[in-house]
């Protein structure tokens, strides 16, 4: 007997279909244009690197962030017609499949509504001129407020989020553009204060690839609506590795830029960039940033939704949904949720085995979905959690050395994830597959 989230599962037919540049680009790219994204992406690697190996990161982020994150959780995605915790139940196994990646990727989603939230309330009380610190009454009010709308509409309204998100992303788009235009002069006067070009090349491959580990998984999800290959590729390599380059390039540059204007500038972070402006561009700004997080917000508590309510149907999505963000709003209000390396690290720890286990399961099949298999796969959770321990090793009590040359921890456990499921599939440890009708999904 299946469970319920698969004996109920239907693949999206060809009609529900439609081009990259109408769905899975534009939906990526909104991801990288998020303010969470490139907010802090200058702390600890430009005071470490000129632009040149930041920009030489990024790009292979990028690639990497599409070749190993990417493309086969959308290809599984594009020839079965099924979401990621369908697929995912052939490398994590029927049962297994309610942990990982199902349960997961919800509680994962409720971590970056935090993220959302805290820097949206932020944006939203300095703009307004107000004090923006954590745990203030003010802070706390429009946090509160904040993350329950944004959680009902996505429950409730995520359609017609869904129709104005591309003019939503137009906001971020331009702001960006705008900020490096203002800031520009003073790049060529930017010097790096504390050179170490390896440490800032590895961290900033482990903030963007940690920070898309999760939306990588969740390629699954696009290609169910992608027509062919080439929709995977093009939508991929547009909405990731170029607006990896975009979305993060151009706000290194600002920074440089500020700091170049002006070296009194303490913050490395974008928002104190913005600030810098200083007068009604500022403001404006910031209020700008607020209203562009919508959308991520939105379908951060979709998701999460989605997440809770198939793999626990006892409960409402509504219900569901509304506790989780009820955690996401402490951690923001506290403050918890603006460390944003930290975060991307553990994300990527978390998802980067998974992605490493599905592409092992995924070539091991020749190419295809195998179908589920039976109870819990002992090579995808074995994969997982000695690639998960690899991915928090920078923050286990070990030497500074190891912690260096540990990062981009991301990738590795990518790597670790990968390997070890392949050697644990060989060894007789998956399980049988249950027959589903695997025939008729495919594309």
């Amino acid at each position: 007997m299946l469970p319920e989230y698969l004996s109920k599962a239907r693949p999206n037919p060809a009609s529900g279909r439609a081009p990259w540049y109408v769905n899975t680009a534009p939906s990526y790219a909104g991801v990288f244009l998020w303010i969470a994204f490139y907010q802090s992406m200058a702390q600890g690697t430009l005071e470490r690197a000129g632009l040149g190996v930041c920009l030489l990161a990024l790009l292979i982020a990028g690639l990497l962030s599409f070749g190993l994150y990417y493309y086969v959780p959308a290809m599984l995605g594009m020839k079965t017609g099924y979401p990621l915790y369908v697929v995912g139940s052939s490398t994590f196994g029927t049962k297994g499949g309610y942990l990982m990646p199902g349960l997961l990727m919800g509680l994962l989603q409720i971590g970056w509504f935090a993220v959302g939230t805290f820097f949206s309330t932020r944006f939203i009380l300095t703009g307004a001129g107000m004090d923006a610190t954590p745990g203030t009454p003010a802070f706390i009010a429009v946090a509160v407020v904040w993350g329950y709308v944004m959680a009902y509409i996505g429950v409730k309204g995520i359609q017609y989020v869904a129709r104005v998100s591309l003019f939503l992303n137009l906001i971020p788009f331009l702001m960006i553009l705008l900020v490096f235009f203002q800031t520009r002069e003073g790049i060529a006067n930017y010097t790096v204060p504390d050179p170490n070009a390896f440490a800032a090349f590895t961290l900033l491959l482990q903030i963007v690839i940690g920070f898309f580990a999760t939306a990588g998984a969740a390629g699954a999800d696009f290609g169910m609506n992608a027509r062919h290959e080439q929709d995977v590729r093009w939508g991929g390599l547009v909405g990731i590795a170029l607006a990896i380059l975009y979305a993060g390039g151009l706000p290194l540059m600002s920074v440089a830029g500020a700091k170049g204007l002006n070296p009194g500038l303490t913050s490395m972070s974008y928002d104190a960039v913005i600030a810098s402006l200083g007068g009604f561009l500022a403001s404006g700004m910031l209020f700008l940033f607020a209203i562009a997080s919508i959308t991520p917000a939105c379908f951060c508590a979709f998701i999460a939704g989605n997440s809770f309510s198939t793999m626990i149907p006892g409960v409402s999505r509504l219900a569901s949904t509304m506790a989780g963000v009820t955690v996401a709003i402490l951690l923001a209000v506290t403050g918890a949720a603006e460390n944003l390396v930290a975060f991307f690290s553990i994300v990527g720890a978390s998802f980067g085995p998974i992605c490493g286990a599905m592409a092992a399961d995924y070539l091991l099949s020749g190419g295809r979905w195998s179908g589920p298999r039976e109870g819990i796969n002992l090579a995808g959770y074995g994969a997982w959690a000695v690639g998960f321990l690899v991915g928090i090793l920078p923050f286990l009590p070990v030497s500074e050395q190891l912690k260096t040359y540990s990062q981009p921890a991301v990738v590795y456990s990518f790597v670790t994830g990968f390997v070890l499921y392949v050697a644990l599939a060989k060894a007789g440890l998956q399980p049988k597959v249950v027959p589903m009708n695997v025939e008729s999904a495919s594309a």
